[in-house]
C-alpha cells in the first residue's frame, strides 16, 4: 500500500484492541506550515524505544545516537536518551549494529513530549558479487535488480579505482509491508529539488552497500552510474505513475533528498543512480503537522495505542504511530485532504476502537483528546515492586512481554505502576512480567499473569534473586582495562554450526577515535558450567591484533544460562606479540554477559 509520512512513534505494545469512542474538537495551531522548512532551529528533547532484528528478537549492544548523546541497547533492545539537542523539524536517532544497515528514525520534536520508536534492523544480506572491471548485475529475491557498469566502482574512502570482486549487500523494502514504518529510515519526509520539505508516498525502497574483497567500503565511481530496478507490488501498480522522482536518504539530515527519476517499465521502476545508500521511489505532497492524545473516560493516558491516519479516497494510503506514556502521538499528514483517524490496540487488530473523519487545510492541527469510551476491551494494570529488603524500589522499571513484543514502564518513587492499554479482545491473555531494581542491580524471576479487561491488580513483585551485572575486566601486564554495562558497550554472539565460537566485544561509549575495542573469542562446543573452552583470539588497545596464543589458554565457564540469561567465566595466560620483538603479555580476564 502507499504510505503517508510516518506519524511520530510513541509507545507500542502488542497487547490488544478496543471498541468505540468520542473526540474533542479540532483546534488550529498558530504555527505556520512554512515553519516546517526550518531545519536550523533546535531544542532539547528526549527519545526512547526498542530495537529488534529481522526475527523480532531484541538487539542488545547496539549503539544509539541522538545529537551529541550516545547509549546502547540493553538486553531487551531498549534505549533511552534524554535532553538531546536536536533539530526541531527533523530530530533523529541512529542505531548502529555490525552486520545491519543503520536504523534511523526522524520526527518533529516537541520538547515536552518525548518520542518513542520501535526500530527493526535490516540485515546486510550478500545477494551476489560482480567483477568491478567488467561490471555485471545481481538480482534479489522479489525481483529487485542492480546493473553495474564496467570500471564503475571506487574505494569509498580513498576514491581510488577498484578492480576486484564487489560483494553487494542489499535489501528491497516492500512499500506494502505492515512493518515498513519500523524498518525504513527517516519518516517519509524529504527535500525536493527546490529544497522544500515534502511528505512522500512511497512505491518501493532499496538499501544497498558495496564491499570489497578486503572488507573495504566501495561506491560507484565518479562519472559512472548503476541501474536500479525495483518491483512495484500488484496492489499499487495501477496507481503507480509512469515516471516518479528518485530520492536518496541523507544520513546527515535524516531526510530523503530528490535526485533523478525512475521510469515505469512493466511492473518495475527503473532508474540510474550515481551512489548507493537507501533509495526510494516517491510522489511528493505538501503536508501539515498533526497531534492528538488518546485517553480513557477518566482522562488518563492510554499507552501503546496505535493511531492510524489514511486517505478516505484511498485507504491504502496510510501511516500509523503509537501513543507514548502520556497518550500523545504526532506527525505530518497531507494538507487540504479528507482523512480518516482510527485507533487500534496494536498493529494486528482489525477493528478500530475509535473512528472519525476530519479535514485538513493549510494549518497545523491539534486534534485534542481522543476518548476511548469503553471498558470492555480496556485493561488497567496496577502493581508494585519491592527490593530484596521488601522495601519499595525507588529506581527501577517493570518489563511487560506479550509474545515477542517488550514494553518498559518506569516505577514511581514509591515503587508502583499503573498502565492503561487497549486490548484486541475481551478474552484473557498471559503477559510476562519482569521487575528490575537499577540501584541494586537485581531483577525478579519472570512471572506470568493473565490480563483481562477492566482493572488488573498484580501481586507485589520482588526485584531480587537475579544479578543484572554485566562486565568485562581485563588486566594486561598488571594494567587494568574494565568495562561495565551500560556505561560501556558489551555484547556476545555465537557463530558457526559444526564448531561454533563465542565472540565477545567490549567498547567505550562513545567509542574512542584513538583506541580499539577489546575482543576475544572461545570455543562453544560442549559448553556448560564447569567446562573449559579454548581461547581462540584476544586483543585489547594495548596488544597488537596480530599477536598469537602459543601456549593454550583455557576459559573457565562459571555460569551458563539460556539465551537471555547470563554467561560468565575467567581465563589467564600469556599472549606473544608479533616479531621482531615477540613481546610477552601476561593477561587475565573475568567476564559476565547476557547471552
Amino acid at each position: 500500500m502507499n504510505k503517508l509520512k510516518t506519524i511520530h512513534f510513541a509507545f507500542f505494545v502488542a497487547i490488544s484492541l478496543l471498541l468505540f469512542s468520542c473526540q474533542k474538537s479540532i483546534l488550529s495551531d498558530t504555527i505556520a506550515p512554512t515553519d516546517s522548512n526550518n531545519l536550523v532551529a533546535t531544542m532539547l528533547t528526549s527519545t526512547s524505544g526498542f530495537v529488534t532484528n529481522e526475527n523480532n528478537l531484541p538487539v542488545q549492544g547496539a549503539t544509539v545516537t541522538a545529537g551529541a548523546k550516545t547509549t546502547i541497547t540493553d538486553k531487551y533492545g531498549y534505549f533511552e536518551i534524554n535532553n538531546a539537542e536536536l533539530v526541531k523539524n527533523a530530530a533523529f536517532v541512529t542505531v548502529v549494529k555490525p552486520g545491519y544497515f543503520k536504523g534511523i528514525k526522524t520526527w518533529i520534536a516537541n520538547d515536552a513530549k518525548p518520542s518513542f520508536f520501535r526500530i527493526k534492523l535490516l540485515p546486510k544480506i550478500n545477494v551476489g558479487t560482480v567483477n568491478a572491471t567488467t561490471g555485471g548485475d545481481v538480482t534479489l529475491v522479489g525481483g529487485m535488480k542492480i546493473i553495474f557498469p564496467a570500471g564503475g566502482v571506487k574505494n569509498a574512502i580513498t576514491n581510488a579505482a577498484y578492480a576486484g570482486t564487489v560483494s553487494v549487500l542489499a535489501q528491497w523494502l516492500n512499500p506494502t509491508a505492515t512493518d515498513l514504518n519500523s524498518i525504513m529510515p527517516g519518516d517519509l519526509r524529504g527535500k525536493d529539488a527546490s529544497g522544500a520539505l515534502k511528505l512522500l508516498t512511497t512505491y518501493g525502497m532499496a538499501a544497498v552497500e558495496l564491499v570489497g574483497s578486503a572488507g573495504e567500503l566501495l561506491q560507484i565511481a565518479n562519472g559512472k552510474k548503476a541501474t536500479l530496478s525495483m518491483p512495484i507490488p500488484t496492489s499499487i501498480l495501477a496507481n503507480a505513475p509512469a515516471t516518479i522522482p528518485l530520492w536518496h536518504f541523507d544520513e546527515n539530515l535524516a531526510l530523503w533528498k530528490e535526485e533523478g527519476t525512475a521510469t515505469k517499465v512493466g511492473n518495475t521502476y527503473v532508474g540510474d543512480v550515481a551512489h548507493f545508500s537507501f533509495w526510494n521511489c516517491d510522489v511528493p505532497n505538501n503536508y501539515v503537522q498533526f497531534n492528538c492524545t488518546v485517553v480513557n473516560t477518566a482522562g488518563l493516558p492510554v499507552q501503546n495505542a496505535v493511531v492510524k491516519i489514511s486517505m478516505v479516497s484511498n485507504p491504502n494510503n496510510a501511516a500509523s504511530g503509537c501513543t507514548n506514556e502520556a497518550g500523545y502521538v504526532n506527525g505530518a499528514v497531507p494538507n487540504n485532504a479528507n482523512l480518516l483517524l482510527e485507533v487500534f490496540g496494536n498493529y494486528t487488530c482489525n477493528t478500530a476502537a475509535f473512528s472519525q473523519t476530519f479535514n485538513t487545510t493549510n494549518t497545523n492541527i491539534t486534534y485534542g483528546n481522543v476518548v476511548i469510551n469503553t471498558t470492555t476491551n480496556l485493561a488497567t494494570i496496577n502493581g508494585s515492586v519491592t527490593n530484596c529488603s521488601n522495601a519499595p524500589v525507588t529506581n527501577g522499571y517493570i518489563i511487560l512481554q506479550n509474545g515477542y513484543v517488550f514494553s518498559r514502564y518506569n516505577l514511581s518513587a514509591t515503587g508502583t505502576y499503573s498502565i492503561n492499554q487497549i486490548r484486541c479482545s475481551a478474552a484473557a491473555n498471559n503477559i510476562n512480567f519482569v521487575a528490575e531494581d537499577i540501584t541494586a542491580a537485581q531483577q525478579s524471576n519472570n512471572v506470568v499473569y493473565p490480563i483481562v479487561s477492566g482493572v488488573n491488580n498484580i501481586p507485589t513483585i520482588q526485584a531480587c534473586g537475579i544479578s543484572t551485572s554485566e562486565y568485562v575486566n581485563i588486566t594486561v601486564n598488571s594494567v587494568a582495562i574494565n568495562y561495565t554495562f551500560p556505561t560501556d558497550s558489551l555484547y556476545i554472539w555465537s557463530q558457526g554450526t559444526t564448531a561454533p565460537v563465542n565472540y565477545v566485544r567490549a567498547n567505550r561509549i562513545p567509542p574512542s577515535n584513538t583506541t580499539t575495542p577489546s575482543n576475544f573469542s572461545f570455543t562453544n562446543v560442549g559448553i556448560a558450567v564447569g567446562s573449559v573452552q579454548n581461547l581462540n583470539s584476544f586483543s585489547t588497545p594495548t596488544i597488537p591484533n596480530n599477536s598469537t596464543i602459543n601456549t593454550p589458554i583455557g576459559v573457565n565457564i562459571t555460569e551458563y544460562g539460556a539465551v537471555g540469561q547470563y554467561i560468565a567465566g575467567n581465563f589467564s595466560g600469556v599472549i606473544t606479540g608479533p616479531p621482531p620483538t615477540l613481546t610477552l603479555y601476561n593477561i587475565t580476564c573475568n567476564f559476565r554477559l547476557r547471552r
